[in-house]
């Protein structure tokens, strides 16, 4: 495992890796600006008034109520940093279409997972509508299908260090 300092520059792979585009379609974009003006509208200005009310109560050290607020607030502050950079760096759409012929992202994929047909979206968890089951391109399926075609074979080692087969039967973009 190779260890970075702060001062050292990002290998350009890293570099890829950490700018790469989420695609989106337009009503999740919608779904998720909407979310991310709520939070900074109205969540901001509620844990606020919790922190301020819990803080009054006294002693800090063992107040359960201004910890959990804190808590609360942590994990918003870290949900809004989440949808603005997702926001920022996503394609919202039709989905991105690559080589032709090829898996990407944003594909409604049908393959045979082991002994079991699944079909599913590789995507953003964001973008699903609750009709499909949704795979990250990072996922361990979702990595060994991106970039196959239609009837190739692939597998990868679930971590429980199975041996998985997947066989892409078919895939379309997801609209």
């Amino acid at each position: 495992m190779r260890v970075f300092r702060v001062a050292d520059p990002l290998p350009s792979n890293l570099t890829l890796l950490m700018t790469t585009q989420t695609w989106l379609t337009q009503e999740a974009a919608d779904r998720l600006q909407a979310e991310l003006a709520h939070l900074e509208t109205f969540g901001r200005p509620e844990i606020i008034k919790k922190i301020e009310t819990a803080r009054a109560e006294g002693d800090l050290k063992e107040n359960g109520g201004y910890h959990a607020a804190r808590e609360e607030q942590g994990k918003m502050e870290a949900r809004i940093r989440q949808l603005k950079h997702m926001l920022e760096h996503a394609h919202i759409g039709a989905p991105p279409i690559g080589e032709s012929g090829v898996i990407g992202s944003g594909m409604v994929i049908t393959a045979k997972v082991g002994d079991e047909d699944l079909r599913f979206l590789l995507g953003s968890r964001e973008i699903a509508s609750g009709e499909l089951e949704v795979y990250s391109e990072k996922s361990l399926l979702g990595a060994a299908v991106m970039g196959k075609k239609k009837g190739d074979e692939v597998s990868y080692t679930s971590p429980k260090g199975k041996i998985i087969s997947v066989k892409i039967l078919d895939f379309n973009p997801y609209l």
